[in-house]
């Protein structure tokens, strides 16, 4: 049996789930303003393995959300997901947070395009096809009314940006799908499973969030 323990924490969301050769058998997950990740991340662990009728031995990896999002959930998800590789001897996998965030949709025509809020105006978004395939890489980006008019399909956009995006992505083609928030550690079941069919893990000892960190400098207005 391939169990997989995947966690998300890379926004607002702490979310945990139990994935059994690709599919989800349990998740649990909250998402609360004051960031509780610290919190309820080991106690959502310690309650999926026991109600899903494992325990830490029976896992085969441990997987992750590496970002882009905030700095403080994606460093608890992934120091946890560390130390449980360590100690149990176990294979780390990496997930890309706006992948994880796109995959809660489906459609059979345009593109998805989800979206993290940063600041002000700021996001972290990527494109991704019908099929969830990467067509723009992972950008942090100031949206205005010109973004994403380069685009003549209809464009989804997903995330916890929806609010203030709809002020100025105003465009025919543009749908927002504002009942989905956040990436969830249920889709990163299938996903996880996939890489670990490949063998396709990280290093432990030398693997870190992805932060986007050149976004958040700032310049002096001296």
């Amino acid at each position: 049996m391939t169990y997989i323990l995947n966690l998300e924490t890379a926004t607002k969301n702490c979310s945990v789930s139990i994935s059994q050769h690709g599919k989800t058998i349990l998740c649990k997950e909250i998402a609360e303003s004051g960031y509780s990740h610290a919190e309820r991340l080991h106690v959502f662990i310690e309650e999926c393995l026991k109600e899903s009728n494992i325990t830490f031995k029976d896992l085969s990896a441990i997987a992750v959300s590496q970002g882009p999002g905030s700095y403080t959930g994606l460093r608890i998800g992934v120091s946890t997901a560390k130390g449980l590789c360590f100690a149990l001897d176990l294979p780390l996998i990496a997930i890309d947070t706006l992948q994880v965030l796109a995959s809660q949709l489906t459609i059979t025509e345009g593109v998805i395009i989800p979206m993290i809020d940063a600041r002000r105006m700021e996001v972290y978004s990527a494109i991704y096809n019908s099929n969830y395939e990467k067509t723009r890489e992972v950008q942090a980006q100031i949206l205005t009314k010109n973004s994403f008019l380069e685009i003549a399909e209809t464009i989804h956009f997903v995330g916890d940006c929806s609010e203030k995006a709809k002020t100025v992505l105003t465009n025919s083609n543009f749908i927002f799908h504002e009942e989905i928030v956040y990436p969830s550690a249920n889709e990163m079941s299938e996903l996880s499973f996939k890489k670990f069919q490949d063998s396709n893990f990280e290093d432990v000892a030398y693997f870190e969030p992805y932060y986007l960190k050149d976004f958040m400098t700032t310049v002096s207005k001296k």
